[in-house]
């Protein structure tokens, strides 16, 4: 196995210098520290993290909170946190509060003293979570909150760009199931038909209520679209709108040609739906990444061969916002001539 010994006699300085070159790179001058790098990939060297990080008071360890890992949305953004944290040096605790807000504290509580910082994926009690991580770094996803740096996808603008293809395809009632009241990602949804309504004053956009993030949700408003006479529906998320596709086959409704579907996130489940679901898409994995690098950057433990290998993240805002953009597959196409096809 290869130690620190062979790096520093191969790179020709001593053992602290390797440490300190890998460790605490800014100590070092960049030609010393650009020769011993060099060195330990070569050879394979690996540090010993743990006892690294006793000496800096570290564990090397990040947390990542996250309601409900059953959902495909926070699974997906899970594996690039989980990614991303192997690139630079940290094991992940990845928790899940099963979409309780009391046990969701609790288990911030817990992982403050396990691990150096914590990722807060669509936190339901996010004021009581930031009590408990008391003065360890937070970055948060999905949710905003002053003073604490998060990252999120530009939700608003999705649900622009899927009315604008409704609107292209002849539509003129569009209906929108939301998520979950209270719910961040839900009001930004919002925020967008906002947006549409002031854009383009020819579509009609029905809110038929707020619903479970999950198919049983989807399930519960199809009815309620069915009855709003509406030709088009947006879904909450993909999984919303797998359910919305179920019961409405069950009514006989058939998707697209009565009723156009578009999801949202770009799960893997729109890809399995039948018909495939138009959905606006996020890149999870890399929402999962971008945590990572804000809550490194707050850290300070970026190791200098990582920050060769994945690039150092620009100079970021406080709120740092992913784009998003519509992907078009079978379940929207032109709006029904005349009136819609009654179920049966």
């Amino acid at each position: 196995m290869v130690t620190v010994r062979d790096v520093a006699r191969e790179s020709g300085v001593s053992i602290s210098t390797v440490s300190r070159a890998l460790a605490e790179p800014e100590r070092v001058a960049p030609e010393t520290r650009d020769r011993v790098v060099a060195v330990a990939n070569r050879l394979g060297y690996r540090p010993n993290r743990a006892a690294s990080g006793l000496r800096a008071g570290r564990t090397g360890a990040l947390g990542l909170v996250v309601p409900d890992l059953e959902n495909p949305y926070f699974a997906s953004v899970t594996k690039g946190v989980q990614a991303r944290a192997r690139q630079t040096g940290h094991a992940v605790f990845v928790v899940d509060a099963g979409e309780d807000p009391a046990l969701e504290t609790e288990l911030v509580t817990g992982l403050r003293s396990q691990t150096d910082g914590l990722v807060l994926c669509s936190p339901r009690a996010a004021e009581a979570d930031l009590d408990a991580a008391r003065d360890a770094p937070v970055v948060l996803v999905n949710l905003r909150h002053d003073g604490v740096p998060s990252v999120s996808s530009d939700d608003a603008h999705g649900v622009v760009l899927a009315v604008e293809h409704l609107r292209a395809l002849g539509h003129r009632r569009v209906a929108y199931v939301g998520g979950p009241d209270r719910s961040w990602s839900d009001a930004r949804r919002r925020a967008g038909l906002d947006a549409v309504r002031e854009r383009y004053p020819d579509v009609e956009t029905v809110t038929v209520g707020s619903f479970r993030p999950r198919v049983e949700g989807g399930r519960a408003a199809a009815d309620l679209v069915v009855a709003s006479g509406a030709t088009a529906v947006l879904a909450y998320n993909d999984l919303v709108a797998l359910g919305l596709v179920a019961r409405l086959r069950e009514r006989g409704v058939d998707v697209p040609r009565d009723l156009s579907v578009v999801g949202f996130d770009d799960t893997f489940v729109a890809t399995l739906a039948s018909p495939p679901l138009t959905t606006v898409r996020t890149d999870l994995a890399q929402l999962g990444a971008r945590a990572v690098d804000r809550l490194v950057a707050a850290l300070g433990t970026r190791r200098p061969d990582v920050a060769a290998t994945v690039g150092t993240p620009p100079e970021e805002s406080a709120d740092d916002v992913l784009p998003v953009e519509l992907v078009v597959r079978d379940s929207t196409t032109l709006a029904p001539t005349g009136q819609p096809v009654p179920p049966r």
